[in-house]
């Protein structure tokens, strides 16, 4: 345990939890829709139940690193496992979004009402789990990169899990009051499924790039939003 007395220690173990934290955005951004297809009351306990499941899983593949690093090793052609992995999620990604957008835009009022109903509990947990599988493919490689002490890994990865638990709420009522920042995170999910096809074909892509296109348009969407509340202002003030 002598580690602990280290200074890098602390150094490498703060730089590891900001990364893990920075790769969960997309994972957030994921939880926070899904589970708003639950009942309200079920909401904080479908996060909960499913990043701990998520948690657990990750804890599992750390405690197989030598398994894990075999993930990159191609098996066909040039494809690996995790290259499989990546298409698969992208793909899972790309049609579920694509599918809530259209529900969105096509559902009229009434049949809103009469079809807005919750999804299952269950389903909701499984669709967390799997999506943090395949986010947790490039945290865990990225965490073997820079650090080869196992319970340093581990503690940021708990660390990243809590902050998505308490984040994933807060995002999650966000996107419930304004229904168009939904649209936004789902098209942004659809964009980061591309970003997954694309690595899997051996295509890397920035993140940078993509987290900039993420906060620009959130700014551009949050100053539309403060623009049409001024705007009603003044209409009920002319009235």
């Amino acid at each position: 345990m002598e580690i602990f007395f280290q200074l890098e220690t602390y150094v490498a173990l703060f730089t590891l939890t900001i990364i893990e934290i920075i790769l969960g955005i997309d994972n957030i951004i994921f939880i926070s829709i899904v589970t708003n297809k639950v009942k309200r009351e079920e909401r904080q306990k479908a996060r909960v139940i499913g990043l701990l499941l998520a948690l657990i899983l990750r804890v599992i593949m750390l405690f197989g690193l030598t398994w894990f690093i075999g993930l990159t090793k191609p098996i066909f052609f040039n494809f690996s496992i995790k290259d499989l992995i990546l298409l698969i999620g992208g793909g899972f990604l790309i049609i579920k979004s694509a599918l809530e957008i259209s529900h969105k835009i096509n559902v009229n009022f009434d049949e809103k009402i009469t079809n807005n109903k919750a999804i299952s509990f269950k389903s909701v947990i499984w669709q967390i789990v799997a999506v943090d599988f395949v986010f947790s493919v490039d945290s865990i490689l990225t965490a073997i990169g820079l650090t080869d002490v196992l319970l340093l890994m581990v503690i940021a990865v708990i660390a990243s899990i809590l902050f998505m638990i308490f984040y994933s709420s807060k995002i999650s009522d966000i996107i419930d009051r304004y229904p168009s920042l939904e649209i936004l995170a789902l098209s942004f999910l659809i964009l980061i499924g591309f970003t997954l096809i694309l690595e899997a074909a051996h295509y890397e892509v920035p993140k940078g790039f993509i987290y900039f296109a993420l906060f620009f348009t959130l700014g551009v969407e949050l100053l539309n939003i403060k623009f049409r509340r001024v705007s009603l202002k003044r209409i009920k003030i002319k009235k």
